[in-house]
């Protein structure tokens, strides 16, 4: 008969290996493969290309706010190596999965103070949290 003391170490092995088949966090970016899964508890890091200098901004139009919890504002950045002034960079926005259920991810690509002008690019990425 094996004691009970033992078999933690290898009830608790075979929980991490369990839980290392699911990544922490899932990579989005333009060309995204949606509808999209994510389990609860995993981070969603969606980048989006962006250029502010231009007027366009990305605006964050549905966030599924039951599924998702947004862990920071919008952050931009820039390559360092472009050397160019006004060079496009990239927009991140990231995001906890911590209901189950349905939603969507919809941002728009526009300048805000031009209401009557249809977006220059929409993502849209419906999202299901299990």
């Amino acid at each position: 008969m094996i004691a009970a003391h033992r078999l933690l170490p290898l009830a608790g092995l075979a929980l991490l290996a369990a839980c290392a088949h699911q990544p922490s966090s899932l990579h989005l970016s333009e060309d995204a493969q949606c509808p999209l899964t994510l389990d609860q508890g995993q981070q969603l890091i969606l980048s989006l290309p962006s250029n502010p200098t231009t007027g366009f901004r990305w605006i964050l139009r549905d966030a599924a706010p039951a599924l998702l919890h947004s862990l920071g504002p919008e952050v931009y950045s820039n390559p360092e190596d472009a050397g160019l002034v006004g060079a496009a960079g990239q927009s991140t926005w990231r995001f906890q999965a911590r209901e189950a259920g349905e939603g969507r991810l919809l941002l728009t690509y526009q300048r805000p103070w031009e209401t009557a002008v249809a977006p220059a690019r929409t993502f849209d990425c419906e999202l299901r949290v299990k």
